[in-house]
């Protein structure tokens, strides 16, 4: 039975949502990218699994994060697993996080990955996300993607040098050497997502 997480929204409105656990299948989404076009895991024919960060731009911590991001994407899209980065915040709430200044910092950052806009935050409800960053590794198993790991991307936001786990890339690493990640759940380290009211 799937977990039942407490969403707290800005003021005084809660949402409920019954988000996925590990070992759960996960539906595909169709969410704009920053070039207009609509980004589904579908799309990927080829793809053994993805990377999936709930991120955005104005946290410092997803600033912190940010080049690690575009490091994972780098080392894993080539190996089946690419990064997609979705926004899941309000922009009424955190005007830097529009959709506008979406397309202007991935184009200043150079990312390689699509970074799209969860505009009704059902998908961040559905992954049960409640940081930015927070990432949710799934693993292609025949026609179904199977949720594999949720957490943090290392145990170090301030300096990924010193950063002694790793645990986005010990997941993928794991998958792809034919086994299940070690640890499945960790701690997300990032700001609250900023739910509409």
């Amino acid at each position: 039975m799937r977990k039942l997480v407490l969403f707290l929204a800005t003021g005084t409105s809660l949402l409920f949502s019954q988000s996925y656990k590990i070992g759960d299948e996960v539906k595909d989404f169709s969410l704009k990218n920053i070039d207009n076009k609509m980004v589904s895991m579908k799309d990927y024919k080829d793809a053994k699994g993805f990377i999936i960060i709930f991120t955005c731009n104005h946290c410092p911590f997803a600033k912190a994060y940010e080049q690690r991001i575009m490091d994972l994407d780098k080392k894993y899209s080539p190996l089946g697993y690419p990064v997609i980065a979705i926004n899941p915040n309000d922009p009424k709430i955190v005007p830097d996080d529009s959709f506008e200044n979406m397309v202007k910092t991935a184009k200043e950052k150079g990312y390689t990955f699509p970074y799209v806009l969860d505009d009704t935050q059902q998908v961040a409800k559905d992954f049960g996300a409640t940081k930015t960053p927070h990432v949710f590794i799934v693993n292609r198993q025949k026609s179904k993607l199977i949720l594999e790991y949720m957490g943090g991307i290392d145990n170090n936001p301030d300096d990924a040098a010193n950063a002694d786990k790793k645990f986005t890339e010990d997941a993928v690493n794991a998958l792809l050497a034919g086994n299940k990640p070690t640890e499945t759940t960790t701690k997300a380290l990032g700001c609250t997502i900023k739910w509409k009211k």
